[in-house]
């Protein structure tokens, strides 16, 4: 009934996503390629997260 009150998970994970990617980029323009590798990973992390809940929603 009120199910418009609940979050959705997927949002945030976006959020998360999103952020991760901006800061690989400002990594990578810094010349720090560790951390902008080790960024992207956890951003590729996130992403397949993301599409597995969008599966199971559908």
């Amino acid at each position: 009934m009120f199910s418009f009150f609940k979050t959705n998970p997927i949002n945030k994970l976006e959020k998360q996503y999103s952020m991760l990617l901006e800061q690989a980029i400002h990594a990578q323009r810094k010349g720090d390629i560790r951390t902008y590798s080790s960024l992207t990973a956890d951003a590729e992390a996130v992403l397949k997260k993301i599409q597995d809940l969008e599966t199971t929603n559908v």
